[in-house]
């Protein structure tokens, strides 16, 4: 059984069409747009069948950086929304979910494009995945857009645009601020694939 960690961002929400995954996991994390993702992933598992688990930990909201957490970036911080090891934390909780409903994959949105956060790299994918067979259970983690970008990502997906419109890539609010950079890449997607996404 595969699952994926479905953020309700666009790339999460085209993966979620093209795998077709049986289980879908949205986590609050204390992050301000967790209403939008969660109202966002909630939507699109829903019209595509697939089991939709929220898990709320908003007490890590404490641990974040940036515009995600409303709190002032760390010096480290390659970009305003990076938030200190979040990826390695979703996964494993992400992980710690699904297994005992017999996922054995677990899949991530990481694109080609998510190179400047070390996280997103292929290699990053890679050492959690030995991390995850190491344990028990022998789950394995896998991006399969990773030598994607965004527009090639929806393009292979062939998610409709209806279903994409339907994504909430804002890092600062439930709905979308329009300025962050999570909304000015959603609005160059849908302006590079020649759609209005409203």
């Amino acid at each position: 059984m595969r699952a994926l960690l479905l953020s309700g961002g666009m790339d999460s929400v085209a993966i979620a069409y093209w795998q077709r995954p049986e289980v879908a996991v949205t986590i609050d994390y204390g992050q301000r747009p967790a209403a939008g993702e969660i109202r966002a992933a909630s939507v699109v598992a829903g019209e595509l069948g697939i089991r939709h688990l929220v898990l709320r930990l908003d007490q890590l909201g404490l641990l974040g950086s940036g515009d995600l957490a409303g709190a002032p970036k760390l010096d480290i911080a390659p970009k305003p929304e990076w938030w200190p090891f979040r990826n390695q934390l979703l996964v494993t909780v992400a992980a710690g979910a699904v297994l005992p409903l017999g996922a054995r994959k677990l899949l991530i949105g990481a694109l080609r494009t998510d190179g400047h956060h070390v996280d997103g790299r292929r290699e990053f994918v890679e050492a959690l995945s030995c991390v995850l067979q190491m344990q028990e259970g022998n789950m394995s983690l896998d991006a399969p857009a990773i030598d994607l970008d965004g527009v090639e990502l929806i393009r292979k997906s062939q998610i409709p645009m209806s279903l994409l419109a339907w994504s909430h890539s804002c890092h600062k609010a439930e709905h979308a601020c329009g300025e962050c950079g999570g909304c000015r890449k959603h609005y160059r997607t849908f302006e590079a694939l020649g759609e209005l996404p409203y």
